[in-house]
């Protein structure tokens, strides 16, 4: 059949399909002074959609603070770039891949994480480790079972047969998220300063280079799909989700790095979010070059495809680079070597032009420009989210009934489940695995280590979109204290619903606000990342979820703080006692009640207490950051992973539960008590001793009972519930 034959025409139905608002389409018939062909306006769809050119969000995104003397490369490529001394740096980002891991979890699961790892390493790193953050609907819901099997299933399908270890997350479940799942893929890797490569192109009538699998017809117009609400035909969507090979990515990650060492490679980008159309588009308007390409050259596996279903196929594994020619043969040997393709498939030209020729036809001309960096952007109109509801009074509660209601909870049960489909040791590097805290990983040859977290508490954002937005970034800041790491930067995956009503852009706004305000305040400035809207289902929205990953350093093995508490050691409290039960882990657990209004973060307070932190790790066991669950949630996990008991000097609902920030819990020898407090009144910190690791028993106050049926409780529930 002849291909031009299939394309339809141009209707108001068709241009709705593709998103494209009428204004939209009214601006793109003055950019083309001529109506676009089927191809040019899927272009254009995959383009100005709200995932590939964030065009609700670029207005907010811009206040972030993105700088600083560690930040070697901020926002714009492909993932963000810190500087760890010793000539190194830690390339990472974090990415969403919600809709299709909804449609279809274990395909969509397993190629977040191979689209992830494809922007760490497309800048020249090699991936050194990766975290995810989960978000399900209630545990009864039918459709939570299978979305947490398929969505594990997947990350660990992709992430241990590529090889890279997952070393930490977070998994939450509420009835906000029964219509869409949310997962949150983030990846890390290792650089020399030196060798670090960008997207934008340079040079004219530079060869364009195809690298990697072949394409198919899958995923095509996954990134439109990414930027609409669900409804009842999401099944028909099931197409649009891509299918992953992570053999292949290991072969490309290899073959990429070989190629890089040749100095064959100008400028090198992922084919993610609309593939070919995305990549090129990009390469050119950062290097204000237009892009020729002949589809004839690229690599099929599905016959007669058309232009347009070649130009938004986001089939995996694939790479376009912008190569030296006169390292062509070099550059080639070596994708043989690996067994992948390797094509030259255009050029880039002077003219601010995409010019796509397909059958010696010419099936696209658009300006490049003005498909990328002056794609539309909207300033949404938005409501401040209103104060919340009073909270009730505290519940009359038996404490060791309240820990049980948490631990009993597939949101605070020991998630052993999870992560042990994940390999966390491969290569050989991991130093602290899931399970309590923040990752940490070896920088292989060396003393240092790289320490990883990702935190939101969305109810907090619900309640109170500032004050969340500065708590996610505050808890990612005590997360890696609490390991013995400065912080250093962080990378945002911004989920919210839609952002055409007012309320729901309200919570983006002020989210983007606290986020900004808190990464100033404690020196992480925002390096990378994402926004995911939309995320609606018959116009029920997700909570505002705007998840926080973040790095720390490690410079050496007596900075970490790994240990687990010992016997008869103190458990000291750093920071004041718990107060606050509005939004509490308690509340929402025990009564099912989400009211009153999130913490108070004190930015200052969290810089002071984190950094006297961090001068104690020779005087302390082990340390854990305050939050869910306050401070009996804290104390009991310490204790249980160490298989010991703890006893608090408190019975109080408020003092155990309470949910106020910038707090921390450490288990500290008898010998070193003084000596811990002592120097906390000097740095001007509260602290004092709230009890006592060891022993059989867990006690609040004059209450006792035995520890150890709670630990099996905590330690198999999550499984009972879901698994």
């Amino acid at each position: 059949m002849d291909r031009a034959m299939q394309e339809p025409a141009i209707t108001d139905d068709l241009i709705a399909a593709h998103g494209i608002s009428e204004d939209e389409y009214a601006e793109i018939l003055r950019l083309l002074n001529r109506a676009p062909n089927f191809t040019e306006l899927g272009i254009f769809s995959a383009m100005w959609n709200e995932h590939c050119s964030y065009k609700s969000s670029k207005k907010w995104l811009r206040t972030l603070p993105t700088e600083g003397p560690q930040v070697i490369c901020g926002p714009g490529e492909n993932a963000g770039i810190v500087d760890i001394g010793d000539g190194q740096a830690v390339v990472f980002k974090m990415e969403s891949h919600n809709h299709p891991s909804y449609i279809e979890p274990y395909q969509g699961a397993a190629t977040g994480v191979g689209g992830i790892l494809r922007d760490v390493f497309t800048m020249g790193a090699r991936p050194i480790a990766a975290m995810n953050a989960l978000s399900f609907g209630s545990p009864d819901h039918p459709k939570t079972k299978r979305l947490l099997a398929g969505v594990v299933e997947g990350i660990g399908g992709y992430g241990n047969a590529f090889g890279v270890p997952t070393i930490g997350g977070e998994v939450r479940f509420h009835p906000a998220y029964n219509g869409n799942c949310l997962v949150n893929a983030f990846a890390a890797g290792l650089i020399d300063t030196d060798s670090i490569f960008y997207s934008a192109a340079s040079g004219v009538g530079m060869p364009v280079v195809y690298l990697g699998a072949k394409t198919g017809r899958d995923g095509v117009g996954g990134a439109t799909m990414a930027s609409a609400e669900f409804d009842e035909t999401i099944e028909e969507k099931r197409p649009t989700v891509q299918v992953g090979d992570p053999f292949t990515e290991k072969r490309l990650l290899e073959a990429c790095l070989e190629l890089m060492a040749t100095g064959a490679v100008i400028s090198i980008q992922d084919m993610g979010a609309a593939g070919l159309t995305c990549s090129a588009v990009e390469m050119g308007d950062k290097g204000g070059l237009g892009i020729r390409l002949d589809l004839d050259r690229v690599p099929v596996r599905e016959d007669a495809m058309t232009a347009y279903e070649m130009m938004l196929s986001e089939s995996q594994e694939r790479m376009l680079m912008v190569l030296r020619p006169e390292k062509e043969a070099e550059a080639k040997a070596i994708f043989d070597k690996w067994d992948l393709d390797f094509a030259i498939v255009g050029e880039t030209i002077e003219e601010d032009r995409f010019l796509i020729m397909q059958g010696n036809e010419l099936k696209a001309d658009l300006p490049l420009s003005k498909l990328a960096s002056t794609a539309p952007e909207y300033d949404r109109p938005w409501i401040e989210t209103p104060p919340p509801a009073p909270l009730p009074a505290a519940p009359d509660i038996d404490p060791v009934e309240g820990l049980k209601a948490l631990i009993t909870s597939p949101n605070y049960a020991r998630k052993q489940w999870v992560w042990e489909q994940y390999d966390s040791q491969v290569m050989a590097d991991t130093v602290r695995a899931p399970g309590l805290g923040a990752g940490v990983v070896r920088v292989h040859g060396t003393g240092k280590m790289i320490a990883f977290t990702s935190d939101v508490t969305p109810r907090y954002v619900k309640a109170n979109p500032r004050e969340g937005g500065k708590q996610a970034v505050a808890e990612a800041y005590r997360n890696l204290t609490a390991a013995g790491a400065t912080p250093l930067a962080t990378t945002d995956n911004l989920n919210f619903g839609n952002p055409e009503k007012p309320e729901i852009m309200g919570q983006f706004v002020g989210a983007i606000k606290g986020i900004g305000e808190a990464v100033a305040a404690l020196d992480m400035p925002i390096v990378s990342g994402n926004v995911s809207l939309y995320n609606e289902t018959d116009g029920q929205a997700i909570l505002p979820t705007p998840t926080i990953g973040a790095i720390g350093l490690i410079v050496s093995e007596e900075q970490l703080i790994s240990g687990l508490p010992k016997e008869g050691d103190a458990a000291v409290l750093i920071g004041r006692k718990g107060a606050h039960l509005g939004q509490s882990a308690l509340l929402a657990e025990v009564s099912g009640v989400e009211a009153g209004d999130a913490p108070t973060v004190d930015l200052e307070e969290e810089r002071r207490n984190g950094a006297f932190l961090r001068t104690q790790c020779g005087r302390i066991n082990a340390a854990t950051d305050l939050s869910d669950g306050g401070l009996a949630l804290a104390a009991f996990e310490m204790a249980s992973e160490g298989g010991l008991g703890v006893v608090l000097q408190t019975g109080a609902i408020p003092e155990l539960f309470g949910e106020d920030q910038a707090r921390y819990l450490a288990a500290c020898p008898e010998d070193n008590v003084d000596s811990c407090l002592d120097a906390a009144a000097a740095a001007g910190v509260e602290a004092s001793v709230v009890g006592r690791f060891g022993g059989p028993d867990l006690g609040f106050g004059a209450q006792r009972t035995p520890v150890a049926p709670l630990i099996e409780l905590y330690r198999t529930a999550f499984e009972t519930a879901v698994g």
